[in-house]
């Protein structure tokens, strides 16, 4: 492609780089990234792949931007409380990279509609905060084959992983089976987290879409990321496929997203 002289400018780090060059910042351009979530982990996320010329992001979030919000959500501002966060999203992409188009969905993941809304999209995003969705969000990208790049974070740690089940890897079910029972994992409003371990997980999360679409380096598929903050530390666990998986495994039971309200 043709680019601007602007867009050189803009993009003059990436251009430099040899692994990118200006064949690598085409497939950023013409790349789509759905993001679950426009929250702690959505945030860095959107900002970085935005910055970075992902040319389409969708962001999906039903919810408003609340005050507590802001000590990890970087996305938004005190002026966007009582706004909806894929409303405000959109304002800070705009005023980030004109060359995005950030795509609003304003609606609650279910079984419903989630199929629909990620054929649209190469790559998946999960910045959720809850294992309901995360279940959903991985049975979903399994089935429409589609990469999913997932995060989790609490208190002071976090954990990453790349699923790509559809190509020989294992899924998040292959690591946990299912949901724990409710009550047993407390929530970020239940126990808290220090907001910039989020951002610390988001901008990984971030590096590694960027990887997938311009095939570079070593993927996260077959392994999960650790992150302890408080002693600084990254580790890494080998992770092969369940032959038992309910989804991917041989004799998988789930064959669709009927068990998902």
């Amino acid at each position: 492609m043709e680019f601007r002289d602007d867009q050189i400018h803009r993009y003059a780090r990436h251009i430099l780089l040899q692994e990118v060059g200006g064949v690598g910042q085409e497939k950023l351009l013409n790349a789509k990234v759905l993001v679950v979530g426009a929250g702690g982990l959505g945030s860095p996320v959107i900002l970085y792949l935005a910055a970075a010329g992902v040319g389409t992001i969708g962001v999906v979030d039903d919810d408003k931007v609340d005050l507590s919000n802001l000590q990890r959500q970087i996305l938004h501002t005190t002026a966007s409380v009582g706004k909806a966060k894929v409303a405000s999203a959109k304002d800070t992409v705009a005023g980030i990279n004109g060359d995005v188009n950030l795509v609003t969905h304003r609606a609650r993941l279910n079984a419903a509609n989630i199929m629909d809304l990620i054929a649209a999209y190469d790559i998946i995003v999960d910045g959720s905060d809850n294992f309901a969705t995360r279940f959903l969000v991985n049975d979903a990208c399994y089935l429409a084959k589609r990469t999913l790049v997932s995060a989790a974070v609490l208190r002071f740690d976090g954990q990453l992983a790349t699923f790509k089940a559809h190509d020989s890897g294992p899924c998040y079910r292959c690591i946990y089976p299912e949901a724990p029972p409710d009550g047993t994992v407390p929530s970020c409003s239940e126990a808290g987290i220090l907001g910039a371990v989020a951002g610390v997980m988001g901008t990984l999360q971030a590096t590694e879409v960027l990887k997938e679409i311009l095939g570079l380096g070593q993927g996260m598929s077959g392994r999960l990321l650790i992150y302890d903050a408080l002693t600084t530390a990254f580790r890494t666990v080998k992770v092969n496929p369940d032959p038992e998986c309910a989804l991917c495994g041989p004799r998988a039971a789930i064959k669709d997203l009927s068990g998902h309200k």
